[in-house]
């Protein structure tokens, strides 16, 4: 079976969506698959990520001159997270799709909808969408929307009626790690109180969300003695200055970039303070309490849905880490609080999503 993926990082958009294609790939390359990655050139990408760990990749150039004949009507909210208009992404994919003629063709992108999936769906046999957004219309042979939540009432009308629907965190793409994991992280939360701390904003943090949750933890007066881990990539524009800061800081602060062991690092730790993205469902594997940040709109659902569950307290936006993470750090300082976000995050995910999505596409679900 071959599979092709149309997927983009950025500093705009994040690391997620193509983390999260990888982690699919992986599983489905254990099954015997072949995949192949397009993506555009965009600054921030993860084309280098996609070939270190051995699939093909097409990459898209961001010098096109294509603009869009009718630009109010078929653009989207994210459309200029594309680098182009829809038509020349859409023509460029074909003449990759043309020459490897795919079985599945997986689209992870919210400037993408039916306009541009009708035009590539007559080159592939099967076309998967992964959303998070239930804003626009597809037209996929598989849908799939992790969030917590996410009802397929959502997506009424907005995908054909032969549409096969995966929805929820029981298909949430996790590398194999995390399931793997697991078991020892949910018996360390059993005696659980605050001396490890991780702050994971995503790869890029264009908002340095990390220097301001650090800030907040400087003046804080925890009980004992508490160790600090952030997590960056190497392309965060904001990573000189968290840098800085943790050489001067009077406690603990180490900061992590690019790592490969995520799961590790989220099972030693004892709360995350985090992004209300992907790694949601990371922690939620792992049963790690956290307190989550909204860095964007599209986060708004899953975080207070996280809440609502009991896995999370939610800080709020950007602007609210200074007034309410430290209102937040003295209610989790009971044990009991720290114990029971770890019994309902646990109870969310449980790792094996990219095992249900790939054995689904290899059935031909």
């Amino acid at each position: 079976m071959k599979v092709s993926f149309r997927v983009d990082a950025s500093l705009e958009m994040g690391a997620g969506h193509v983390m999260r294609c990888l982690t699919l790939a992986s599983s489905l390359r254990e099954k015997g698959a072949v995949c192949h990655f397009i993506c555009r050139d965009s600054p921030g990408n993860l084309c280098d990520l996609i070939l270190s760990s051995g699939f093909e990749l097409t990459i898209l150039s961001r010098d096109v001159d294509g603009t869009n004949e009718n630009p109010v009507e078929s653009m989207s909210l994210h459309q200029s997270w594309l680098g182009c208009d829809w038509k020349t992404d859409a023509e460029q994919t074909l003449d990759v799709l043309e020459t490897l003629q795919p079985d599945w063709l997986v689209v992870d992108h919210y400037a993408l909808d039916v306009e541009w999936e009708a035009l590539v769906k007559r080159f592939v046999k099967f076309l998967m969408v992964i959303d998070d957004l239930a804003d626009r219309h597809h037209i996929c042979d598989l849908l799939l929307d992790q969030n917590l939540g996410r009802r397929p009432i959502d997506y009424a009308n907005m995908v054909p009626s032969c549409c096969t629907m995966m929805i929820g965190p029981k298909f949430a793409l996790l590398r194999p790690e995390f399931s793997a994991l697991r078991e020892k992280s949910l018996l360390l939360r059993s005696n659980a109180s605050v001396n490890k701390i991780l702050i994971t904003m995503g790869g890029v943090d264009h908002a340095n969300a990390s220097g301001e949750v650090l800030r907040v933890l400087q003046r804080y007066e925890f009980p004992h003695k508490c160790a600090v881990t952030v997590i960056l990539g190497s392309q965060a524009p904001c990573l000189a200055k968290v840098r800085k800061f943790a050489k001067k800081s009077s406690f603990d602060v180490q900061v992590l970039v690019d790592v490969g062991d995520m799961a590790r690092k989220m099972t030693d730790c004892d709360l995350v303070i985090g992004a209300a993205g992907g790694t949601s469902w990371e922690r939620a594997c792992l049963g790690v309490p956290s307190l989550v940040v909204i860095l964007a709109e599209n986060q708004q659902s899953s975080a207070r849905a996280l809440q609502e569950y009991g896995a999370s307290r939610v800080v709020g936006s950007i602007k609210d880490i200074q007034s309410a993470l430290p209102v937040l750090l003295d209610e989790i300082s009971n044990h009991g609080v720290l114990a029971d976000m770890s019994r309902s995050a646990a109870g969310i995910v449980d790792g094996r999503g990219a095992e249900r999505v790939s054995q689904m596409m290899l059935e031909g679900f």
